[in-house]
């Protein structure tokens, strides 16, 4: 939550729920070690300063062929820094919120990657992910599309011309964000260094993030502050 300014007002703040998918998490496809411990963690947070927030969003990683992004598409072994193991395909269980995670307090949720990679949430488009979308006929998607087997309704549960993260919280007059959520050494940094290049104060609650790998996480959090977020705890 921002402090307040030094001439008296607040920033109009919003909660950033990066990626607490279960894949993302102990026993999932990418898991990370204490990603449950987020999802409980943040869960708390919420249920005691939720009304602290001028909005609260959610991103996921929601892939239907993001190309080279998975190392199977291009037959190598994945290198973890660019190219990885097949995850959070859209439709399937690890694509979900992790259990953990109280979703009732979520205003909205932001789907990224379902074409390409797109670590920040600042690429994903508004969605509803939970929704059963039809057609203009009335009918409902069926199947599955693309080489992993995401579920045709999943890959339609953004519609053409959806505002993105930006614009979204621009049309809820938040001018800071808060950023909690996983992984802190790609999609955490990914979000705030762009939530900063585009003008928002940010802070990122320290205990309520985790890493793929701890001494990267510290040197992303380091870049973070120095890039001008600031660090606190919940």
């Amino acid at each position: 939550m921002s402090a307040e300014r030094s001439d008296g007002t607040r920033p109009a703040d919003a909660l950033i729920v990066v990626d607490v998918q279960n894949d993302f998490c102990e026993g999932g496809a990418l898991g990370v070690t204490g990603g449950a411990a987020v999802a409980a963690g943040v869960s708390e947070h919420l249920a005691e300063h939720a009304d602290a927030y001028a909005a609260v969003a959610a991103t996921r990683d929601w892939h239907v062929d993001p190309g080279t992004h998975f190392a199977a598409a291009t037959g190598a072994e994945p290198d973890f820094r660019t190219t990885w193991p097949v995850h959070c395909v859209a439709g399937t269980a690890g694509a979900e919120l992790h259990p953990d995670l109280d979703a009732e307090h979520l205003d909205a949720e932001f789907l990224k990657g379902l074409h390409t990679d797109a670590y920040s949430g600042f690429d994903g488009a508004l969605g509803e992910p939970d929704a059963v979308p039809t057609g203009a006929a009335g009918e409902r998607p069926s199947g599955t599309v693309g080489p992993y087997g995401a579920t045709a309704v999943a890959a339609a549960a953004v519609e053409s011309g959806a505002p993105g993260l930006d614009e979204w919280l621009r049309e809820q007059g938040v001018d800071a964000i808060t950023v909690v959520g996983i992984a802190t050494d790609h999609c955490v940094r990914a979000t705030v260094l762009d939530a900063l290049d585009a003008g928002y104060e940010v802070t990122v609650l320290t205990d309520l993030v985790a890493g793929v790998d701890e001494a990267a996480a510290q040197a992303a959090l380091h870049e973070m502050e120095a890039a001008g977020a600031i660090l606190a705890t919940s």
